[in-house]
């Protein structure tokens, strides 16, 4: 008899950040939440847990910590599992709400060590963020072979008219480090 298929998905984050989260902080300043998400991006590398991408979720006045994600696409076998996702997915539910802008919730940011693919744009409108701050650029990703999709210049007007703040670059350099220690280690391109 063959198997039966599988009837859940199941995500989880490497084993190793739960030694590197501290639910309890607060972090007060774009740049320190942006080293976070930096030092998530650096480590998925070094550790070989995935690719060079980090998300975390803040809420916005506070700094308080919410949700965390790595690149988990080829770990975990799932296309969509991309850092900003796996951050909304975990925020959502520590929140226990389908979208981060409930009206008994603060508002919520979401900080990324790159600047966001296609897919990912998508999911920060759908998530209720209010705020995007973003590392590297898309084409710090592309000259590696990454594919980001089509992310145009109105893309980015269409979040800033449905009320997201979009801050770019911050700490570029070193987000930008993190993925050329994964091209130098022979990292996977897994969307071209």
């Amino acid at each position: 008899m063959p198997a039966s298929p599988a009837t859940s998905v199941v995500v989880t984050l490497p084993d190793w950040v739960a030694s590197v989260v501290d639910w309890g902080r607060s972090y007060a300043t774009d740049e320190e939440r942006m080293r976070f998400a930096i030092a998530l991006s650096r480590l998925n590398v070094e550790r070989g847990t995935g690719g060079p991408f980090g998300a975390a979720v803040f809420e916005q006045q506070s700094g308080q910590l919410v949700g965390v994600g790595v690149n988990s696409v080829v770990r975990l076998r799932n296309s969509s599992l991309h850092a900003e996702v796996v951050a909304l997915m975990l925020a959502e539910q520590r929140r226990g709400s389908f979208t981060l802008s409930a009206p008994n919730l603060s508002r919520h940011e979401l900080v990324t060590s790159c600047e966001p693919c296609a897919m990912c744009l998508g999911a920060t409108l759908w998530s209720g963020v209010k705020r995007l701050v973003c590392g590297a650029t898309r084409d710090d990703a592309m000259r590696l072979g990454f594919d980001e999709g089509p992310v145009f210049p109105a893309s980015y007007d269409y979040l800033t008219h449905a009320g997201i703040e979009i801050v770019r670059e911050v700490c570029r350099t070193d987000a930008r480090a993190v993925l050329e220690q994964y091209a130098a280690r022979s990292g996977p391109i897994y969307n071209p």
